[in-house]
């Protein structure tokens, strides 16, 4: 192919990955104002110079109170026009899962899982210019995920069989033609039972962008490498299960919310009233 022929083939490929730089940039902001609230309500529960912490001493109540903040921040981001625009991933892991499923194009994928990252990273340094130095407390540490006392094994485990749950989970809800509109409410749920009950094991991360983006801040890199393979790993599986049980056709769509009248780069059709 000489030089000249090989323009056009270059433009159509580099078209080909901004076509869908709408819903790439809608993902990184989402997961960015997941991590603005991730950090706002860390300080605001943890800090001990925190209202909050003097009037709810109890650890656990306050870890409830920081799992239902955030299981409602991603309830709302999975609902809001933006959410159900780009389908609400906000998860390098979620995004592989539905690659896997035929549902996310490769460019798509990579489009999505970078603008996640740098989302994540945004969030978290916006977080400090907002919140200041009380992120960088050692009660709050910039919302960081580290394994908790039984080490690196058992926080590769529970991180591992809660992205599995979750995306199991979120395929059986989101292609239930009766349930499928409460898949937003099911996985807020999940996120916030996690965090009350999961978060002493591994932090309750399910995400390497989200762990990367605190450990950016925080400079804290303890079992950052578990982050990485244990909630892909799980969504992964997850979508291996229910491939092989329900088959490719049984995998309606990719997002997470697609009973709305926003345009879907993962049908081919308008997915309104469906």
């Amino acid at each position: 192919m000489t030089a000249t022929a090989a323009e056009p083939a270059a433009r159509r490929r580099a078209a080909g990955y901004l076509a869908h730089w709408r819903e790439y940039a809608i993902e990184g902001t989402l997961l960015g104002l997941f991590m603005v609230s991730a950090c706002g309500f860390t300080a605001l529960l943890e800090h001990p110079a925190s209202p909050a912490v003097r009037a709810i001493p109890d650890p656990f109540v306050r870890r409830f109170l920081t799992g239902c903040a955030m299981g409602a921040t991603a309830i709302a981001l999975i609902y809001s026009r933006w959410g159900m625009r780009s389908g609400a991933h906000m998860n390098p892991s979620t995004t592989l899962a539905f690659t896997r499923l035929g549902k996310v194009a490769p460019r798509d994928a990579i489009g999505y899982a970078a603008a996640q990252f740098v989302g994540g990273a945004l969030g978290v340094a916006l977080s400090g210019l907002l919140f200041g130095s009380l992120l960088a407390h050692e009660r709050v540490r910039w919302a960081v995920t580290v394994p908790g006392p039984g080490g690196l094994l058992v926080a590769f485990a529970a991180e591992l069989a809660i992205a599995f749950v979750l995306m199991t989970v979120i395929l059986r809800v989101s292609n239930h033609p009766r349930f499928a509109a409460w898949t937003g409410i099911c996985a807020g749920l999940l996120v916030a039972a996690y965090i009350t009950f999961e978060a002493p094991l591994s932090g309750m991360s399910l995400n390497p962008a989200r762990t990367l983006a605190s450990a950016l801040g925080a400079h804290e890199w303890t079992g950052l490498w578990l982050y990485f393979t244990a909630p892909p790993l799980g969504m992964l599986l997850a979508a291996e299960v229910y491939l092989r049980t329900r088959g490719p056709a049984a995998v309606f769509c990719a997002k997470l919310h697609h009973q709305n009248s926003e345009p879907c780069i993962f049908c081919e059709h308008r997915t309104a009233g469906a």
